[in-house]
């Protein structure tokens, strides 16, 4: 078969470069060479045509609403897998028999507990500050808690540091939560799902049993499956980056926390359920539908379109049915839940949001969600990095395993001064 190619014409001359064929997806022109035999670089702010990697863990087709983990599509896992079994499968590839999953469960059961001093070390933290702010901090310092698998090139140690990020993670935000409230932590219960016992570390206290709504379990199972991972987003890439200079797993984790936080990424459905308690009532909703059309008017509709997705998120259809399972199981009445309803109404069938694909995104349909359930919003966010970090995981462990791995080292487009002489300070006037 004959090699396909594109022709660059250059001051340096004409090179031809690959035309690399993925197993689903757009080709892609491979340009490594680029640099060395032109002296010339790409330019392309934010990445948007750049393939950083290879990767086969997650698929995504924007324009058709498709999203895959190992082939598997995301709305079949969502509604038939378990969490377990879904990090299961972007870690190790493939599903696993029941004797695997059984294995894999009983692994992370027996990991979910957290070294007592941590507890201390949540005390350091104001009791009002951002639980994101705390999982950064907290996440960054297991490796001094557990430097035993820190070692990347030892394969038994990377394998025990994924097992003990997904494990722990759930454990770590409820601390966060308890924290905030001012009431005890609850130690896991190996007895529970990892979304039950997640629920139970959250809401429960010691006074009194805690018993799990299969309901709001189903969903929460759902919420972390739909958002375990999502291709080379901003926060996977970080994870990444900061893992190609050799840092340890667990520092890697805390840069994706980091990055995650961001209102345009992870802070997304904390915005968008912000924008839901701004408008306050139904009576309000058409004057910001007006502002969303008003080229002149900064407002946005948080939770609407998708930077990949042209289509609507295929998680978005789960999350939209979970979102009134829901309602209905928790019966509530709530001004904001009110406004979220009527607001997916009128932009799925306004001319204007559906020629623009502007749909309600997963953002959207969780916040609700987790508003209703009881968590507040500042913990959205950490919720998003509890379920993200199976895919950070992952992806940092075929990172490592990657013979084409190199540190990462971007390129920049410089507009500054050129070289200029010093001048000594009495000399020097104001250039305003």
């Amino acid at each position: 078969m004959t090699e396909k190619t594109v022709t660059l014409n250059t001051p340096a001359g004409n090179f031809d470069y690959p035309v690399l064929d993925g197993s689903v997806g757009p080709e892609v022109i491979d340009i490594r060479k680029l640099y060395g035999q032109t002296g010339m670089f790409t330019y392309d702010p934010g990445f948007t045509s750049t393939g950083s990697c290879e990767s086969k863990i997650t698929y995504i087709d924007g324009e058709k609403g498709i999203l895959l983990h190992r082939g598997y599509p995301i709305e079949q896992l969502a509604e038939k897998s378990s969490f377990m079994e879904v990090a299961y499968l972007l870690i190790h590839g493939e599903l696993p028999t029941q004797q695997e999953l059984d294995s894999w469960v009983r692994t992370i059961t027996r990991h979910t507990m957290v070294h007592e001093q941590l507890a201390t070390f949540y005390r350091g933290f104001r009791r009002d500050a951002h639980p994101m702010a705390i999982m950064c901090g907290v996440v960054g310092a297991l490796s001094s808690f557990y430097h035993d698998s820190t070692d990347i090139t030892d394969p038994d140690q990377r394998m025990i540091a994924s097992h003990r990020l997904i494990a722990k993670m759930p454990t770590l935000v409820a601390m966060a939560y308890k924290y905030s409230l001012g009431q005890p932590f609850m130690f896991p219960q190996n007895s529970l799902t990892y979304t039950g016992n997640f629920l139970r570390m959250t809401f429960g206290v010691p006074a009194e049993p805690y018993e799990v709504n299969p309901i709001i379990e189903r969903a929460m199972r759902r919420i972390f499956i739909l958002h375990a991972d999502h291709e080379q987003n901003a926060s996977t890439s970080t994870v990444r980056l900061a893992g190609s200079s050799g840092a340890n797993p667990f520092a890697c984790v805390a840069a994706g926390i980091a990055c995650l936080w961001g209102p345009a990424h992870g802070g997304a459905n904390e915005a968008a359920l912000n924008m839901l308690r701004e408008i306050g009532t139904t009576k309000r909703i058409p004057e910001y539908i007006a502002r969303a059309k008003d080229k002149n008017d900064p407002f946005r509709l948080m939770g609407f379109g998708h930077r990949v997705y042209k289509n609507f998120d295929p998680r978005a259809k789960v999350m939209k049915a979970t979102a009134d399972e829901v309602l209905k199981e928790l019966n509530i009445s709530d001004p904001v839940l009110d406004v979220a309803k009527e607001l997916e109404h009128i932009a799925l069938n306004d001319e204007y949001f559906i020629e623009k694909k502007l749909y309600p995104n997963v953002d959207f349909y969780s916040g609700v969600i987790l508003n209703a359930i009881g968590f507040p919003t500042d913990m959205f966010t950490a919720l998003f990095a509890l379920a993200r970090t199976v895919g950070w995981v992952a992806q940092w462990n075929e990172m490592i395993s990657d013979p084409e791995q190199k540190i990462g080292r971007p390129r920049q487009l410089y507009v500054g001064a050129p070289q200029r002489d010093y001048v000594p300070v009495e000399k020097r006037t104001s250039a305003a």
